[in-house]
């Protein structure tokens, strides 16, 4: 579980049990982490440590990020998914709720057709866990 807290673990703690069964399902994912728009993991399936999580949430946003400025520049529209081929694996991140996105790491010799639309299928069904919250520049006003 990456955040310990509250509402944020039970739902992290839902999150990560998604990941490990997208991971479980799918045999050539190896990693999957739900993300935040800032590149926080909130979310990530078991074999990750939090160091490798935070590090996947990172790139992950990277890329997202950098995708949906391309979109901008050339007037492509809004990004939806994102994938990057490497030597040995596949990374794709998919836009998965307001300000979330959901990164997959697999190998080389994946089905990139199956691994998107089982990215799509669990988007869809567990999309209000993985919307993450508004962060505040200030502390959110009391209410009492």
């Amino acid at each position: 579980m990456i955040q310990e807290t509250g509402l944020t673990a039970h739902r992290s703690g839902e999150l990560d049990w998604l990941l490990d069964d997208l991971v479980s399902r799918v045999g050539d994912v190896r990693h999957a982490v739900v993300l935040s728009n800032d590149g926080l993991a909130v979310g990530a399936s078991t074999a990750l440590t939090r160091e490798d999580a935070e590090h996947l949430a990172a790139v992950a946003s990277g890329f997202h990020s950098l995708a949906k400025g391309a979109g901008r520049h050339f007037g492509a529209g809004g990004v939806r998914q994102t994938m990057v081929e490497m030597d040995d694996a596949f990374l794709f991140v998919a836009a998965a709720g307001d300000g979330s996105c959901l990164a997959v790491l697999s190998t080389v010799t994946a089905d990139i057709g199956l691994v998107a639309y089982e990215m799509a299928r669990m988007v869809k069904r567990v999309g209000a866990h993985l919307t993450t919250p508004t962060r505040f520049s200030e502390p959110p006003p009391s209410t009492g």
